[in-house]
């Protein structure tokens, strides 16, 4: 356990305002991630891919409710686990950083997998499974090497994804208008079709709460905001709704250029898209816009992963002379990131869909805890609620730990068997390192990694 007093520790210096906090969560969730996954969510929800992110939206707005009042009460890093740890109880706490962990160490094989799925698309001589091991390495070597991104490079790279998006939803505009007039543009089809089941929609939800990852990870951030308690539930709140209206917008427009729910290749849908309504100019700069986009998100989650495992191993959870090394020369946890690395060449047996539903079951049980830490506090009577109504402070994260529960119970079967051994795992290394549940886990400080 870390003992460093905070006076020995210094302090993280607030110099992030509400819009900064806001432009690293969309930043963080990538919005053109909106087309790498389209293709499944069409086929998983039967065509009503807009639908299926409403769905998740309205799981996370509720989420995002008890991540604001969390992060008021204790402004500090660790999120879910800290929110857990401090409101359940330390066991809890354990294994739901354990569930987040599940996240952070399967994300970079998520977007290694779907950037080379599109590389795959465009370039069908030379198999996938290269584009993937050349993702992996490049990423893992720079990462090595200890290249960072500056914030005013996210920035950069909000404005090109964001001015992609726009362009491929008006080119969908004008090959839907082209073809049945603006009328065409006005169909209540890609939200609700009376020939599929509505329960294909949540199956598709289970699925499309993977492009909102990042809402929540800004709460790491909480001790370099700028007036925490006040900018950090209002930034939480706006990164859900404006990422929310990205991604329905553009599945709705992306459904009606493509009305049908199957694609020879599912896991590079859009690109295919990006070809009917642009020709093969605007499919090659959509192309090299998605690569950039997942080759950027690659390097920052293969990072988080570094940062959050060497955390691990400093603290003793983990074995220290391991994942609490640091390369001399590079200053970097190299021993993590090669894990990261041999982790994500699992995305070879893997497709895009058990993939991304394998996050979302650490995802949502992280969410369900989150909402039921505010609910134990209102029934605690604790200080830091006692203002709080019934409202927010039970009926809206029940609903949302319900909500979230439900999306969980919907993933695909083989990433909720993958997700309960993992959780498994967890329960078994909670034993030996608490000598069978006798004394409390280690802490994980997060604000110094």
């Amino acid at each position: 356990m870390n003992t460093t007093t905070p006076e020995a520790q210094g302090h993280l210096k607030r110099t992030l305002g509400l819009w900064a906090v806001v432009l690293f969560g969309l930043a963080y969730m990538t919005p053109m991630i909106v087309y790498g996954t389209f293709g499944v969510l069409s086929e998983v929800s039967h065509g009503m891919v807009p639908t299926s992110y409403l769905l998740a939206l309205c799981a996370v707005l509720l989420t995002a409710v008890s991540y604001g009042k969390m992060a008021y009460i204790f402004p500090v890093a660790g999120s879910a686990y800290t929110y857990a740890r401090k409101s359940i109880g330390s066991n809890i706490g354990f294994i739901v950083g354990w569930a987040v962990l599940l996240d952070y160490f399967f994300l970079p094989m998520v977007i290694w997998l779907i950037g080379a799925a599109y590389l795959g698309e465009a370039f069908p001589a030379i198999p996938t499974q290269v584009w993937l091991i050349g993702f992996i390495f490049v990423t893992t070597v720079i990462n090595i090497i200890g290249i960072a991104f500056a914030s005013k490079v996210n920035f950069v790279l909000m404005i090109m994804q964001s001015l992609m998006v726009a362009a491929f939803i008006l080119l969908c505009i004008h090959y839907v208008t082209a073809a049945q007039g603006v009328g065409g543009l006005i169909s209540a089809k890609p939200f609700f079709n009376a020939d599929v089941k509505f329960s294909f929609a949540f199956a598709g939800a289970a699925i499309a709460a993977y492009s909102f990852l990042g809402f929540d990870a800004v709460t790491t951030l909480t001790e370099e905001t700028i007036e925490p308690k006040r900018n950090m539930p209002r930034a939480i709140m706006l990164i859900a709704l404006i990422g929310g209206a990205i991604f329905v917008a553009a599945a709705y427009f992306a459904q009606l250029a493509h009305p049908s729910s199957t694609f020879e290749n599912v896991d590079a849908a859009a690109f295919v898209i990006a070809t009917n309504i642009g020709g093969d100019v605007f499919a090659a700069i959509f192309l090299i816009g998605l690569i950039i986009a997942q080759f950027a998100s690659g390097l920052a989650a293969q990072t988080s992963v570094g940062r959050l495992l060497y955390a691990m191993g400093r603290d003793n959870v983990l074995p220290k002379r391991v994942f609490g090394y640091i390369h001399p020369r590079f200053n970097t946890p190299v021993y993590n990131l090669v894990l990261a690395s041999l982790v994500g060449l699992m995305a070879l047996y893997l497709d895009v869909a058990t993939s991304t539903s394998f996050i979302n079951f650490g995802a949502f049980l992280a969410f369900t805890f989150v909402n039921l830490s505010v609910i134990l506090l209102v029934l605690k009577k604790h200080e830091a609620v006692r203002d709080t109504g019934v409202l927010t402070g039970l009926i809206v994260p029940a609903l949302g730990a319900v909500f979230n529960l439900y999306l969980l119970i919907n993933l695909d079967g083989k990433a909720i068997t993958l997700g309960c051994i993992w959780l498994g795992l967890g329960v078994l290394y909670l034993a030996y390192l608490t000598r069978g549940f006798s004394r409390p886990p280690p802490d994980v400080n997060f604000a110094e990694a």
